[in-house]
């Protein structure tokens, strides 16, 4: 088998699911990559498939299609056979959970000059409410600016808010930070981020479970918060209504055991409330300064972003790109 039948067999099968896909899991578990590839382009596989999965994963073409396009971007997919894939934070989805959400990515879509194996280590996710208030993005940016000199990598999702001063922070100060999406990674959501996001490809990592072209959905959104933290040692919460994507993020932190942190805000204040929820639900910790997460956590390498820096290059000379 080589790599690059592979690649492009990860390349349908990621098409295909479009998203966590429990029965395409199981069926690369039984067949292998390659012949799980081969059976959902003849739409004869052993297990039970919704249609649209193999309507998507009809054609190889459209795989090679969806390779060309992301490496035209400078950019590459990352599987599970590949050195760079964070195979430790993602075992944590290896469990009997019967929710049909909690599983791995079948693959990863990436841009930017980072290994995403060294850059996730020690990573934290910072997010919270797209409305914030002046109060929420000056917290994000000094907490999360404190974060990264420590060596963290910051995790988020581009979105407006709290994502936006936490990726800023990490970029102010050339630090590492990585994008989550739900759409694919040719895209620039929110358009208005078009600029953000060129910088984080320029010096961290855009990533996304879903190929080259895909729109964002609603449903996409909370299926894409089980991987930013699933791509993180902790998870923070700066602002946040009663129900919002941050407290969905904060659930799947609870899932995948990752320690998470809320930051507390005005009593009075709405975009808060969802954050003073999860303290008093125990769901996470209150944050009050960064030192209470730092030391929490283990130091990360003093060298990971240098190092992760060094083997996204070597992945490029390797050809994994």
């Amino acid at each position: 088998m080589s790599a690059d039948a592979r690649r492009h067999a990860r390349a349908l099968l990621s098409r295909a699911a479009s998203g966590p896909c429990r029965p395409l899991q199981a069926l690369i578990a039984e067949l292998g990559v390659e012949d799980a590839a081969a059976a959902v382009v003849a739409g004869d596989v052993p297990v039970a498939l919704d249609r649209r999965v193999l309507e998507r994963g009809s054609s190889f073409e459209v795989a090679a299609r969806d390779l060309d396009r992301v490496h035209r971007l400078g950019g590459r997919l990352i599987t599970p056979e590949d050195d760079e894939w964070p195979a430790d934070l993602l075992r944590a989805f290896d469990t009997d959970s019967d929710n049909p959400e909690f599983v791995a990515p079948l693959a990863l879509w990436a841009r930017g000059p980072l290994s995403l194996r060294v850059a996730t280590d020690q990573a934290i996710a910072v997010t919270g409410a797209r409305a914030s208030t002046e109060y929420g993005n000056r917290i994000a940016h000094d907490f999360t600016s404190e974060l990264a000199v420590d060596g963290h990598t910051i995790v988020s999702g581009a979105a407006f808010g709290i994502d936006a001063a936490a990726h800023r922070a990490a970029l102010t100060i050339d630090a590492a930070t990585i994008a989550v999406l739900a759409c694919g990674v040719d895209r620039a959501y929110p358009a208005a981020h078009e600029r953000l996001l060129a910088q984080i490809a320029e010096s961290g990592l855009i990533v996304s479970e879903y190929p080259p072209g895909t729109v964002p959905y609603k449903n996409q959104f909370l299926e894409r918060n089980r991987l930013t933290a699933g791509l993180s040692a902790a998870v923070i919460a700066v602002e946040a209504g009663l129900r919002s994507g941050t407290a969905n993020t904060i659930g799947w932190a609870n899932r995948l055991r990752r320690p998470a942190w809320a930051v507390p805000g005005p009593v009075t204040s709405a975009a808060s409330m969802g954050c003073h929820r999860m303290i008093a639900d125990r769901r996470a910790r209150v944050m009050t300064c960064a030192d209470d997460v730092l030391f929490a956590l283990p130091a990360p390498p003093s060298t990971a972003y240098q190092s992760a820096r060094a083997t996204g290059a070597l992945a490029v000379e390797r050809g994994l790109r």
